[in-house]
Formats: structure tokens, sequence, C-alpha cells
């Protein structure tokens, strides 16, 4: 039997990319639907991204996590992306810093550290939206 040579943990993972993800339900967020985020992956900045149905390949539309939130790629009705959109830049707005934070550095949290940060995240509250656009 051929044991291979130890090799250190770091020189495995060269190639793979370790990504902690989550999505979040709108009892979660308060936005009607599914948001997916994740810790840095792809060749892109960070970003979260919003589905009508929680399957992998459905339609749908990420914003980007930036000082002024804009969609960057949709393929979900342009009708709903105006609808829609504006809920999840609110809700993505109120936890930028915390979303930023798991992009860039958690995917060296531990379970229980990614569940504190789900559960302390703020949800969108439609009143105040409503209050503010009626009041």
């Amino acid at each position: 039997m051929r044991i291979p040579a130890n090799t250190r943990l770091a020189d495995e993972l060269v190639e793979d990319d370790v990504v902690e993800m989550a999505t979040l339900t709108s009892a979660q967020t308060g936005v009607p639907c599914t948001i997916f985020i994740s810790t840095a992956m792809g060749g892109y900045g960070p970003r979260v991204k919003y589905f009508l149905q929680r399957r992998r390949w459905q339609p749908s539309f990420s914003v980007a996590v930036a000082d002024v939130p804009t969609a960057v790629a949709n393929s979900l009705p342009v009708r709903v992306v105006r609808q829609l959109a504006p809920q999840v830049i609110d809700w993505l707005s109120r936890n930028k810093d915390a979303l930023l934070d798991y992009w860039y550095r958690g995917d060296t949290w531990t379970q229980s550290e990614v569940n504190d940060f789900v559960q302390k995240l703020q949800r969108f509250d439609s009143s105040l939206r409503l209050s503010a656009i009626t009041g």
C-alpha cells in the first residue's frame, strides 16, 4: 500500500474555492421570496442574489453590495425587478457591513458564527417604507 506524502492543507486547497453560503427566506429578511448570500466566489465583487423560487437555476437578479447598491445582473421580467429591487436594496443597505464581513471573512467562520451572523441581520420592514411614502 502506497501512502501519499504529507501535503499541507493550504497546498491542497490552492485549486479549490472554499465558499460558505446561505439561502435566506422572507421570514429572515422581510423581503418576499429568497435571497442567496455567499462568501467570495466567482470573478465578481460582493453581491446578493434574489430568487422568486428557491431552486438553483431559477431566474434571479443580483445586487452589488456597495455604498450605492445597484442591480448588476438580471434574468427576471423587468416589472418584477422594478417591484422587488427596492426592497432587496433596502435590506442590503441595512446589512451592508455585515454582508461585506461575511463575503470577505465568512469562509473561516464556524457554523455557530454563521448562524449568529444570520440571526443578527436586520429585516426589511415594509411598514416603515409605506409610512415614509404615505406619511
